[in-house]
């Protein structure tokens, strides 16, 4: 396959991710409308300036996204489309990227990586599995190859995440003069549980992200449990060639504060006050209805504070905001359902002509969130694990009253905000109950102070800075 650029016209500076930062959709009459998107990297990549010669290769997610591809000839998708960011979108074949994404990455990876097998049924690694694992050696040498022959000499490669665990070591081998780093969004399991996996599976993931230069994590721990991983699974003084780096992303204040004080936040805001009612406090949960994200502990810890405390019944709504994530997999629309139903079992039971103890809403809203994030008294982030979580970062950045943070001690957050927040258990719901009574129990000032600090945490690494870090570390490497 050719390059789309000639020579002297290739990048200096590669992010390769599995989503990229537009998408397309195709209405009734054939014309395609782009999307941007938004989060860390796209901050970070603009950061770099257009003069940086850098680009972009994702995979194309839906038909939309596939159509765009097949217009743009397969070469850099129209500048205008990703806010002049030039962005080379791969149209994988479906079955391909359906077996690489769903069967392994959501199905396998992140079920290792957040611990949420039920182990005495699954996993089970059976010929099925192996024809998925195949695929997503395709996945990643399509995105090997593209970034092989869009990259100039020594250029940087930036590596994203679960879905692209191969790309490092595909990518050395033919590419060897380029500069390599992998980054992981994700917790990394501990051995121990790592170790579920395949012994050669083990190893290709760990090999192909040890192609790097440099692997980087959100947190230490994290780190701590990769490094642990190659020395159990490949043996000791499996790491030398690979540097290993620790980069917690923070929230972006300049953008939340921001884009929360525009009109349709506002409306947003109007609208949960009227479902809230005059004079009740908030806790607020904004999350997608995703396993690890723990939603039905923290209802049932809800519940447990209106039983134990009688006396913030009619006083305090639960915002609880549920997303729905991967509804093609069975196993995420069982646990949606399972949100839903105990959020009206709770509403049933507690529930006044006046007052609703849980207001839950499941379509995706942006501003929604963030009129919820500047009403919220308590902000409750309960994971059974995440990489980092910037929703226990966001709120307190955005919060108008200042707000409580109740943080499960298994977020990645946790390292950078535990002194400032109620700190739990997240499989202990009464822990969690006693923790939420707490914080709404603060006095103003002493939550105003908690919400100073949970801040200034949360925005110490911003998305912009965050990106840049791993991109001068990278460079550093090959110059010292």
């Amino acid at each position: 396959m050719a390059s789309t650029q000639g020579a002297a016209e290739r990048a200096q500076v590669l992010v390769a991710s599995n989503r990229g930062p537009v998408s397309y959709t195709v209405d009734d009459s054939g014309s395609l409308h782009a999307r941007r998107g938004g989060g860390g990297l796209v901050s970070g990549l603009s950061a770099i300036g257009p003069d940086a010669d850098s680009l972009w290769v994702c995979a194309a997610l839906g038909d939309g996204d596939r159509e765009a591809v097949r217009r743009a000839g397969g070469g850099l998708l129209p500048g205008e489309d990703a806010g002049g960011q030039r962005v080379r979108m791969l149209d994988i074949e479906a079955q391909v990227h359906s077996d690489a994404y769903n069967g392994i990455a959501n199905s396998v990876l992140w079920f290792v990586h957040h611990m949420l097998y039920q182990t005495p049924l699954e996993p089970v690694f059976d010929a099925g599995f192996r024809r998925q694992w195949a695929a997503y050696e395709a996945y990643n040498r399509a995105f090997a190859e593209a970034l092989a022959e869009e990259a100039a000499e020594q250029a940087a490669v930036l590596v994203q995440d679960y879905h692209l665990c191969l790309v490092p070591g595909m990518l050395r081998e033919l590419r060897p003069d380029l500069r390599i780093g992998h980054f992981s969004h994700t917790p990394w399991a501990p051995p121990e549980y790592f170790r579920l996996l395949p012994d050669d599976i083990a190893a290709a993931l760990l090999n192909g992200i040890l192609g790097a230069d440099r692997a980087a994590f959100l947190t230490r721990r994290w780190a701590d449990a990769f490094t642990a991983c190659c020395t159990a699974v490949l043996g000791p003084g499996s790491l030398p060639g690979t540097a290993i780096g620790v980069h917690g992303l923070g929230a972006d204040a300049d953008f939340l504060r921001k884009r929360a004080h525009e009109p349709d936040v506002d409306e947003r805001m109007a609208a949960l006050r009227e479902e809230i009612g005059e004079g009740r406090r908030t806790v607020v949960r904004v999350d997608r209805t995703e396993l690890s994200k723990n939603i039905v502990r923290g209802l049932l810890a809800y519940r447990q504070l209106l039983e134990e405390h009688p006396e913030w019944r009619e006083r305090v709504v639960h915002l609880a905001f549920a997303y729905p994530s991967r509804q093609d997999l069975a196993v995420y629309r069982d646990y949606t359902a399972a949100v839903e139903r105990v959020a009206e079992e709770i509403n049933s039971a507690f529930g006044t002509a006046g007052w609703t103890p849980v207001v839950l809403h499941v379509k995706d809203d942006f501003a929604r969130s963030l009129a919820a994030y500047r009403l919220a008294d308590v902000a409750l982030v309960n994971p059974i694990r995440d990489g980092m979580n910037l929703v226990a970062k966001e709120v307190p950045v955005v919060s108008d009253q200042g707000c409580a943070l109740v943080l499960s001690r298994e977020a990645g957050a946790y390292e950078e905000l535990r002194a400032h927040a109620f700190v739990v258990n997240p499989y202990d719901v009464l822990e969690t109950a006693r923790a939420l009574h707490e914080a709404l129990s603060l006095p103003p000032e002493e939550r105003a102070d908690r919400t100073k600090r949970l801040a200034a945490a949360a925005t110490a690494l911003p998305p912009a800075q965050w990106f840049l870090d791993q991109l001068q570390a990278l460079r550093d490497l090959q110059s010292s």
